[in-house]
């Protein structure tokens, strides 16, 4: 099949539909033949792309060494033969940056070579200005797809092509709307947290915000999140990318301690649940059910834990089993030493008097209700601080009458 010629000068036709002398076309490839900037590249592009090995190499090693500046000059112009677009575009690491920033800007590019830019280039700042080009996004969404899943977008790359993709292409079922289905199931619960839910890493879909919104049991009428202070809560603690992939890796190993085979189910919904802001985290942490307590007392934002703790939902076993975490901060344990409630659970004060965490002041007041022979077992045990082993056996040998 011919080539689609942009060119009307006669030697580019054939030059390219293989009617010219071959010693004419590998001269050309080579860029010994003399002819306009333009219709010089368009040549080497068609040939570069040729079937023909001989005439493909010589091209390809004459756009290594050609100098980029008139290759810039070239792909800046509207007058640029759409085949040294692609070309360029699909060369995504051979040019300098100034050729890629030349051919974005052209409106003559087509969406296909920015897409296959946005794949496989390894420049952030590439990535960022195809991402500012919102116009470009909303004609051609698998631009934004290819953007969100190149591994070397950065922050704000990432979170434009995530506003567009959502303003443009999720907000058919609105915010208002999934919520109205959920109440429409009888999930009212998740129906308000969607609605209040700012979603601030802005790269959570649609199917990831019904899947955290299933995992809502508390309404807004059984929580109180005045102790909070939300509105303050991203401006005190701010988080990037890599500290939220931090806590997902950190998550993630803990669990593997604990469950030698890590279901792909829970590491993805560990991923999704740490897409959301902090703020989201904190009110997922109180409204959220036995999962994702069970996730977020993990959080190593001591905010996001302490939230857990004031869900109206949680249970004695739980907080037996956090009272017994040695990756829970003090502060938690603490919380947990001076709720009356679950200070009378036995054995949440034993696991925290047997916890190296727990602070020493509430583990000492702690001692004085252990049975003998828990006082006994924390005497020789190892693990908590020696001034906790020698009042544990001063208590036992005086409830022994030693």
């Amino acid at each position: 099949m011919a080539p689609n010629i942009e060119s009307a000068n006669p030697v580019v036709t054939s030059l390219l539909t293989g009617t010219a002398p071959r010693p004419a076309q590998l001269a050309a490839a080579r860029g010994a033949l003399p002819l306009p900037q333009n219709d010089m590249f368009e040549v080497l592009a068609g040939f570069a792309g040729s079937e023909d090995k001989e005439l493909s190499g010589e091209a390809a090693n004459t756009f290594r060494q050609i100098d980029q500046r008139l290759l810039e000059t070239c792909v800046r112009s509207e007058d640029a033969p759409a085949n040294v677009l692609l070309y360029v575009a699909g060369h995504h690491d051979g040019f300098k940056y100034e050729v890629y920033e030349g051919l974005l800007v052209n409106p003559k590019t087509p969406a296909a070579a920015v897409e296959n830019l946005a794949k496989h280039t390894s420049s952030s700042e590439l990535l960022d200005l195809i991402s500012l080009n919102q116009q470009l996004l909303i004609q051609s969404p698998s631009i934004i797809e290819a953007i969100i899943a190149n591994p070397n977008r950065s922050l704000e790359a990432s979170r434009r092509a995530a506003e567009t993709k959502r303003e443009f292409f999720e907000k058919e079922r609105g915010v208002q709307q999934i919520a109205n289905e959920l109440r429409a199931q009888g999930k009212e619960a998740a129906a308000e947290f969607i609605e209040k839910a700012e979603f601030d890493d802005l790269t959570l879909s649609a199917e990831d915000a019904l899947l955290i919104a299933d995992m809502i049991e508390v309404p807004d009428s059984e929580t109180d999140d005045a102790w909070l202070a939300l509105e303050y809560l991203e401006e005190i603690y701010e988080e990037t990318e890599a500290d939220r992939q931090m806590i997902v890796d950190k998550i993630i190993s803990e669990f593997k301690v604990e469950e030698i085979d890590l279901p792909s189910e829970r590491i993805s919904i560990i991923n999704r649940i740490m897409k959301m802001g902090m703020k989201d985290r904190t009110r997922l942490a109180m409204k959220g059910d036995r999962e994702a307590r069970n996730i977020l007392i993990r959080d190593p934002n001591r905010m996001v834990a302490q939230a857990v703790c004031n869900n109206p939902r949680i249970t004695e076993q739980e907080i037996e089993k956090i009272a017994s975490m040695r990756s829970i901060s003090e502060d938690i344990l603490r919380q947990i030493a001076n709720n009356r409630k679950w200070s009378r659970a036995y054995p949440i004060v034993h696991n925290l008097a047997r916890n190296p965490r727990t602070p020493i002041a509430n583990v000492m007041s702690i001692l004085t209700r252990l049975q003998l022979r828990d006082l006994a077992a924390l005497s020789k045990n190892r693990n908590v601080s020696d001034a906790v082993r020698r009042q544990a056996l001063r208590l036992s040998q005086a409830r022994a009458g030693k």
